[in-house]
């Protein structure tokens, strides 16, 4: 189901998310101070990539202060506007009973979009 899933994924928009996070990253890493924050829109991108059959986990030696530090300032650059947007994206293919999978692939996007520092796909 998850092979199935992720093809009709990449087919009805999947493949373009992944495609503008790749291109973004790669724009975050060309400064130095944006790369850490690139790193994260490449993960964010790989998820985007192949969601069905991924988890987000939180990292076990992730606690200290500097992903706090990070993620505060991933939320204020940009953060909250990816993960609004998938939340709107969620919410809409929620309505339909056929777009639910969908939508819950979305908001496991939003999830790590708020706050990725810290997180680890599996």
């Amino acid at each position: 189901m998850s092979f199935i899933g992720n093809i009709i994924w990449l087919l009805l928009g999947g493949l373009i998310t992944a495609i503008e996070y790749f291109i973004s990253s790669l724009l975050l890493m060309l400064t130095i101070v944006g790369i850490p924050f690139g790193l994260q829109t490449m993960k964010l991108g790989v998820l985007a990539l192949w969601p069905f059959g991924s988890k987000v986990v939180d990292r076990p030696q992730a606690s200290g202060c500097l992903n706090t530090l990070m993620n505060v300032i991933w939320i204020f650059i940009g953060g909250i506007w990816i993960c609004l947007s998938h939340l709107v994206f969620g919410i809409l293919l929620a309505i339909t009973i056929i777009g639910i999978p969908f939508a819950r692939q979305h908001f496991k996007l939003a999830h790590i979009a708020l706050v990725p520092f810290g997180k680890e796909i599996r």
